[in-house]
């Protein structure tokens, strides 16, 4: 139906279509639907057992051809990343109420720690002592909070904060004030570059949250954890290279497309572990069983074995390599992580 040609069997020699009923039922479709997502046929779960009991295997089962009866890495990312981040905001959402709530905590708990001190005060002179060391926490705080207008950001209004490395966000109320007033300068006096963009950006946050920290907190950290899924994007071919300089000299062997596939698996591992993490969390909170919190670190160390037996079986190479590449991998990840966490939180405080 979709070349003309002549068919014999299920599917068309010439274009590839399934050779099917053009008209098709409701139920028809729907069930198409979840096979073209997952494969139900039989390929998802054998996929999903191969990965999970047999790590390195399915990247080198795609790296050597064998690749049908298996589900396309690339699908099956799409489609795990896209439960793990519905699972993931709907845990992670910061709100103005949570942040309040804590800081609620935390000074229930040092009234708590206050108390508890004070019961095991022998005499009136330990009871004095332990009341000033309180009231010196206190003082500090304030001390603080008066001076922090020397650093990153600044005391506001409503006891919030301005973020800013610049010392003059607060001489201007608004961004209007503030370019009349660079352009009333001389031009050797006027900010310029990076200084005069964080400014701009540090006084057009002000008037915009009028100095409320928890409201801009709110936006940022969230406009930050919706970033997550681009920050993967675009750290899977930077760790990609990695894995291709570290095994350089294999590299008629392993081509780039090799070390992504690799990566795809390891990342699609990583998405189910972290669902069985964070849901062995949320049942922390609600049953305060201790047990709990000796499996998450078994499941911490089990997943890095995983990582360091998937390197092994796919790359083939002795435990002494292996372990030497696998922390000097871990070592590039984890600096190059903190990079795109701090270029993300910018890009996000700059969205906000």
């Amino acid at each position: 139906m979709n070349c003309g040609a002549t068919v014999q069997g299920r599917y068309c020699h010439v274009c590839g279509q399934e050779n099917t009923e053009p008209k098709e039922t409701f139920w028809h479709m729907v069930t198409h639907f979840f096979y073209d997502i997952t494969h139900f046929d039989g390929s998802f779960f054998v996929t999903l057992k191969d990965l999970l009991f047999k790590p390195g295997f399915l990247s080198r089962e795609y790296m050597l051809g064998r690749r049908k009866k298996y589900l396309h890495p690339v699908r099956m990312y799409v489609f795990t990343s896209a439960v793990f981040f519905l699972a993931f905001f709907s845990m992670f959402h910061v709100s103005e109420k949570s942040i309040t709530a804590n800081l609620n905590d935390r000074s229930k708990d040092i009234v708590a720690l206050k108390e508890n001190a004070l019961k095991y005060a022998k005499t009136k002179e330990d009871s004095a002592d332990i009341i000033k060391e309180f009231e010196l926490m206190d003082d500090k705080d304030d001390i603080a909070d008066n001076d922090v207008d020397t650093g990153f950001y600044k005391k506001g209004k409503k006891g919030g904060v301005n973020f800013s490395f610049s010392n003059d966000v607060g001489n201007y109320s608004t961004v209007k004030e503030y370019d009349s007033a660079q352009s009333s300068l001389p031009k050797n006096k006027r900010d310029a570059g990076i200084i005069k963009a964080v400014t701009r950006k540090s006084v057009e946050l002000n008037e915009k949250y009028n100095g409320d920290q928890n409201k801009l907190a709110v936006e940022v950290i969230n406009k930050f954890l919706h970033s997550f899924p681009y920050l993967l994007f675009v750290s899977l071919p930077l760790y990609a290279l990695f894995l291709k300089l570290l095994y350089i000299r294999r590299r008629k062997e392993y081509f780039f497309a090799d070390h992504a596939v690799f990566l795809v698996h390891l990342y699609i591992f990583t998405f189910l572990f972290l669902l069985f993490y964070f849901g062995l969390d949320k049942l922390a909170d609600k049953t305060h069983w201790k047990a709990i919190g000796f499996a998450q670190a078994i499941l911490i160390f089990t997943g890095l074995f995983y990582t360091l037996k998937a390197m092994k079986n796919f790359y083939r190479q002795g435990w002494g390599k292996t372990i030497l590449k696998f922390i000097i991998f871990n070592i590039l990840c984890f600096i190059s992580l903190i990079l795109l966490f701090v270029v993300f939180l910018i890009f996000s405080f700059y969205q906000v």
